[in-house]
């Protein structure tokens, strides 16, 4: 296969062998990829029910490998052709099980990627230990990594505070298991393949690590989860996968789904995006002035303002946020809304709305 533009794949899948076309795409031309690769399940003999009946497992024949030895060497090759790929500012995420998850953690560290999280996703209708010889498997294990410890990788942190109800979010995401109508079937009503993801999960990975127009790239397409959500979210896909009867079906599925049609929808707040206004910029426009007091919200504590843009208290001296912090005995502190000052009624007024204030300004110089 000759070189592959970029621009000539975007939102398609082609149906071929991962590291083949990785190998031929245009280098650092992908801005995430997120990769499900088989987990060489090794799981021997059928599964069944108490009721003897069988449980659908993971059988297929991409699943199937020699030894550890060239699952191992299977993984280097495809890891070895997405870092060739990926952007340097660009990032990777690899889902996986107890099976292989270490197998992969080590060989991504080995090649130079920078691992950022692991995130746990607990399954909350997980399928049940049928022999009870085991704890059951409740959850798979996510590692996102950008492509070295430099890289100027993106998180959108705001977007997925405000998914979680304006609450930090945790390494450890409760997202049940692809079941009902979101479950692609073949002909015969079966499961088209067998480990289809959720879209919840997509939807979480993309929104907190590709912004709209991204190029997301997913090396083992499957049912196409990826796609969809990518589509739905604005953003470009590129969709690899050896099955052709898995590519026919993410290809109806995609087409299924519509993109959000307002465009100013796919957008989002993030501190991030905003100028940098340090505390003396509001001391220097005369918003607030040397000798001026601020407060905490219960006029609990007070600083005064000196000349430099600096707190001085009974107890601290330094700028906000240290001497926010010290006030608290914290090791850290927020002094753009820890801080208050007194408008002409007497009342407290957060200093965060003269940084915003003085970023208004700015836009419109």
């Amino acid at each position: 296969m000759s070189s592959i533009r970029t621009e000539t794949i975007l939102n398609t899948i082609i149906n071929d062998d991962c590291i083949k076309v990785m190998n031929a795409m245009e280098e650092n031309s992908v801005d995430v990829i997120f990769a499900d690769p088989p987990y060489n399940l090794q799981l021997g003999d059928a599964l069944t029910r108490p009721d003897n009946s069988n449980v659908s497992g993971v059988y297929e024949e991409w699943d199937n490998f020699e030894s550890p030895a060239a699952y191992d060497q299977y993984t280097k090759a495809w890891m070895t052709a997405a870092r060739r790929v990926l952007k340097e500012n660009g990032s990777i995420w690899v889902i996986g099980s107890y099976h292989n998850i270490f197998r992969v953690g080590y060989i991504l560290q080995d090649l130079g990627f920078w691992i950022l999280n692991d995130i746990i996703w607990n399954k909350v209708n997980p399928m049940p230990n049928f022999k009870g010889t085991r704890f059951t498997n409740a959850h798979e294990t996510l590692i996102w990594a950008s492509k070295s410890p430099t890289s100027k990788y993106t998180f959108n942190y705001e977007a997925m505070k405000a998914l979680n109800e304006d609450t930090q979010r945790r390494s450890d995401w409760s997202i049940p298991l692809c079941t009902g109508k979101e479950r692609l079937k073949d002909a015969e009503g079966n499961k088209l393949h067998p480990t289809q993801k959720p879209e919840a999960l997509l939807y979480r990975v993309l929104m907190a690590s590709s912004k709209v127009d991204d190029v997301v790239l997913d090396p083992f397409f499957g049912t196409g989860t990826t796609g969809a959500v990518a589509k739905k979210l604005g953003r470009h896909f590129i969709g690899i996968e050896k099955d052709a009867g898995y590519v026919v079906g993410a290809q109806q599925r995609i087409d299924a789904v519509e993109r959000v049609k307002n465009e100013l929808c796919l957008e989002f707040s993030s501190k991030k995006r905003q100028p940098r206004i340090p505390f003396g910029s509001v001391v220097e426009r005369g918003l607030l002035t040397p000798g001026d007091w601020l407060f905490d919200a219960s006029r609990k504590h007070c600083a005064v303002i000196r000349s430099d843009g600096t707190l001085k208290s009974e107890t601290a001296e330094g700028s906000i946020h240290q001497v926010g912090a010290a006030a608290q005995n914290a090791p850290a502190c927020n002094g753009w809304v820890f801080w208050h000052f007194e408008n002409e009624r007497k009342e407290l007024v957060c200093i965060d709305e003269l940084r915003q204030q003085v970023r208004d300004e700015m836009k419109n110089v």
